[in-house]
């Protein structure tokens, strides 16, 4: 409520107080005011009221990634209409819609870098909420597979484990970026303390959930941070050392869990996921325009799972044949396929493309800028792409097409290329200005070699 009131002041702030509300899901965790009021929806027209009336239009510019977001809009919108699972479906689109909307508008709004940094850090502080507490219960040997209980208890967009776990992971590369650049909170002490201690808190949730895919977006990040750290070779010693200091507190059934990652034969989680992706290719053979949200509860499906009997000393393997049916996707990208059909697919796969190859040139462009003001351009936008690949490999493995938390990274990723492209059409041209120095220089030296200027006769 405090942040509601804050924004009548400066109504920006209701652009990051929907940002906790959508994440935290304080509705869900208080008693009896915030489940009574509808804060989410009124803190999301406020928002969108907050930028109608006080801030200029006369900058905004709509960019090709917001069109393909509003396409996948529509057309989730008219596979709602004609989706196999019609009553499921519309409970689903209640939330995707807005997430998609959100993301859309996001960007109009982050017009400066303390915007841009604002709603990072909203981000951040909100997640490490979940996380500080997951984290710590991790640490005092509270975890374990199922039984690492959240602020809420419905296994639903962030509170599901996996998702935290890869949210998490993701997150890192966006604290640590603050605790060097930040500046509404300068960078001190303090802030990389705190910075430290949540990062290793994210690095617990896998642990502590025993989300195999949380282990996967480590190792993947740990790839990725490679390509920017000044010495290699000492980061990878630190990796190790690291790694093994950990072995010794990770819990039997941590290990127990992490090696089935390579053996999906043998475990009927992973042997459903696969089932299940063979009936979506089918599924959508026949159904090339996807089948609408949820479509994955008309699957069924038969497979081959391994079964161990133990009899006194002797161990005997049998096969036997296992039925299912109406399991979930456990992929983003057969979640895609599945429900919105090959266009749906194509254009969200786009989405995602032209994401990394944006911050890429972003972070090539202003890699060797030391400037203040533009110093903290190329290390976001690596920060940025390095959480959105972290989020890609976990899609992988879990149904996280739609989560809102991702699509608030996407809004980000397009607020900072249009920024930087606004800053550039304002001021020349870097590479024009140098070599007009250099002419400038020359024609000083040898003045006979200055261009002549021809003028018109009357």
């Amino acid at each position: 409520m405090a942040f509601l009131a804050l924004g009548v002041a400066r109504p920006f702030l209701w652009v990051l107080a929907y940002i906790y509300i959508d994440i935290l899901a304080p509705q869900k965790i208080g008693w009896v005011l915030t489940p009574a009021l509808p804060i989410s929806l009124i803190a999301f027209c406020a928002a969108f009221a907050g930028w109608l009336l006080t801030d200029p239009k006369s900058e905004t510019r709509f960019h090709y990634r917001q069109g393909l977001m509003l396409f996948l809009l529509l057309y989730c919108f008219a596979t709602t209409q004609t989706a196999d699972f019609p009553v499921e479906a519309a409970t689903k689109w209640e939330w995707v819609w807005k997430a998609l909307v959100f993301a859309i508008f996001l960007p109009f709004t982050l017009t400066t870098r303390t915007r841009i940094e604002g709603v990072i850090l909203t981000i951040v502080l909100t997640v490490g909420a979940i996380v500080i507490s997951a984290g710590m219960k991790t640490a005092l040997g509270g975890g374990g597979y199922g039984s690492l209980y959240f602020f809420v208890n419905d296994n639903s967009n962030i509170y599901e484990s996996s998702t935290l776990a890869t949210v998490a992971i993701g997150m890192t590369p966006l604290v640590a970026w603050l605790m060097k650049y930040g500046r509404v909170f300068p960078p001190d002490w303090r802030v990389k303390v705190f910075g430290v201690c949540l990062i290793f808190a994210c690095l617990l949730i896998p642990v502590g959930t025993e989300a195999r895919t949380g282990l996967l977006c480590i190792a993947v990040l740990g790839i990725l941070l490679l390509r920017t750290v000044k010495n290699r070779i000492a980061y990878i010693a630190g990796a190790a050392m690291l790694g093994l200091v950990a072995l010794p507190f990770l819990p039997a059934s941590y290990w127990e869990r992490m090696a089935t990652i390579t053996e999906h034969g043998g475990d009927q989680s992973a042997s459903t996921r696969v089932a299940v992706w063979e009936w979506t290719i089918d599924y959508v053979s026949e159904h090339p325009f996807g089948g609408g949200f949820d479509a994955y509860r008309g699957n069924s499906f038969k497979y081959i799972m391994p079964e161990r009997k133990e009899e006194g000393s002797s161990v005997s393997i049998e096969y036997v044949e296992v039925e299912d049916k109406g399991r979930a996707f456990h992929s983003s990208y057969f979640e895609l396929l599945g429900e919105q059909g090959y266009p749906g697919f194509i254009v969200w796969m786009m989405l995602q493309l032209t994401g990394l190859w944006q911050m890429e040139r972003l972070r090539r462009r202003y890699r060797t800028r030391d400037g203040p003001e533009d110093a903290w351009i190329g290390p976001l936008a690596a920060g940025l792409q390095n959480a959105h690949v972290v989020y890609l490999v976990g899609a992988a493995f879990q149904g996280i097409g739609y989560q809102p938390v991702i699509y608030l990274f996407l809004g980000l990723q397009i607020a900072l290329w249009t920024y930087c492209a606004k800053r550039e059409s304002l001021a020349p041209d870097e590479g024009s200005q140098q070599r007009r120095s250099r002419r400038e220089k020359r024609a000083h030296r040898n003045p006979s070699s200055a261009p002549v200027r021809e003028t018109a006769m009357p």
